[in-house]
């Protein structure tokens, strides 16, 4: 059994195969063996419903010799999160099933995986949103949000449109972070490992030197940080790997990091 870490794949687990992952040729179907993502997986993305590619990629996922575990980041179709997959009980915290083997690990759980305890809290602010959002629904019809959209794409703005390449549900509400609390709470508030999207607000800002403002997520893990005992944070979203020893904690993006 193994415990491997990766960062954001955005619907495309290529780094996941054998040739990049090499490790997994010594595993086997009996075993359990875990990779879990950090953040935007981009394979339950589709706004019309799961499309050929996400289809094609989650069976290949699911064929694997390992259980694919994922965070959801901000870049996820979050509604069809939300309502195409029921919640169910997995290693005692609450998921959604995309596969038998391919699992989003919901908001604010913590999970027991082969003696280990995983805190899983995923979603973050979108960087790509400078210029604004547009919604569809604000024009009269298909047509005329096209040809805005165009406009915008034309003049290089950074933009997304709503409910279908941005969900509102990509930042956390009360209610899930304090479930996230109240779990920490029920396990004396000591976990082995933190898995999020994003960092907490002072290690964003090392990252950054400034740049990246704090927000009620990257505060909240601030908060978790201080208060509970774990081994190390491991998290995506900034599209960069790095070690920060002496906090403990990891930014991954194209590393598969090996944990126990």
């Amino acid at each position: 059994m193994a415990i491997w870490v990766t960062g954001d794949i955005h619907g495309d687990p290529s780094r996941l195969s054998v040739s990049h992952f090499s490790e997994q040729k010594e595993m086997t179907k009996q075993d359990e063996n875990f990779v879990i993502i950090c953040g935007d997986f981009g394979l339950v993305w589709d706004y019309l419903g799961e499309s050929k590619t996400e289809k094609y990629w989650l069976n290949w996922l699911e064929d694997k010799k390992f259980t694919t575990l994922f965070v959801d980041g901000n870049h996820e179709n979050h509604n069809r999160l939300d309502t195409d997959y029921p919640v169910e009980m997995w290693h005692g915290g609450k998921v959604h099933k995309i596969r038998p083997h391919v699992i989003h690990l919901i908001r604010g759980q913590v999970f027991d995986i082969e003696g280990k305890k995983f805190f899983t809290f995923g979603g973050a602010s979108s960087h790509d949103i400078q210029d604004g959002i547009i919604d569809p629904d604000d024009f009269v019809d298909e047509d005329d949000y096209r040809r805005e959209a165009k406009d915008w794409w034309l003049a290089g703005k950074m933009f997304r449109v709503k409910n279908r390449t941005w969900w509102e549900r990509e930042m956390p509400s009360a209610e899930e972070m304090e479930e996230g609390i109240e779990n920490l709470k029920k396990v004396d508030n000591k976990v082995d490992y933190i898995i999020s999207h994003c960092a907490s607000t002072s290690t964003a800002a090392i990252m950054s030197r400034g740049s990246y403002k704090p927000d009620v997520l990257t505060d909240y893990f601030e908060m978790i940080e201080k208060y509970v005992d774990y081994k190390e944070h491991f998290f995506g979203h900034y599209h960069m790997d790095w070690t920060f020893k002496d906090i403990k904690q990891h930014v991954l993006y194209e590393r598969i990091v090996r944990i126990n």
